[in-house]
């Protein structure tokens, strides 16, 4: 049996806030490029949002290319990333959106890639 990856290593921690960041900013100002750039280009990588599953790098892109640009932006209300060894981590938040008051949730799973951190599974869900 191998030995557990240290866990929520400072600098590697200091990384994956500091992509996470990157994201969300692309994302309450619709940076198509930079959230395409950001996740995984893979066939293999996984979104499930609040109303649609998507599988692929392609269909992803697809999605945000035709998503609207309206009411993106949100307000994080809670934040817990853990990072496991140097090259993974989960990032969950819950947020809520401008004007409404249903707590929304989103989990992403990032992997380092040789490109650099990568989102490779996504879900988001708003509670009822």
């Amino acid at each position: 049996m191998s030995s557990s990856p240290a866990i929520n290593r400072p600098d590697v921690l200091v990384e994956v806030n500091a992509v996470f960041d990157t994201y969300e900013q692309a994302l309450v100002t619709n940076d198509v490029a930079v959230l395409d750039e950001l996740f995984w280009l893979s066939p293999l990588t996984l979104r499930y949002g609040a109303g649609e599953n998507l599988y692929g790098h392609e269909t992803i892109q697809a999605f945000r290319q035709g998503r609207p640009a309206a009411n993106l932006m949100r307000t994080v209300t809670a934040r817990h990333i853990t990072t496991f060894g140097a090259d993974m981590a989960v990032a969950n938040i819950e947020f809520r959106r401008e004007g409404s008051e249903r707590i929304g949730r989103q989990s992403q799973t990032w992997v380092r890639m040789p490109e650099g951190w990568r989102v490779v599974a996504a879900h988001v869900s708003l509670m009822l």
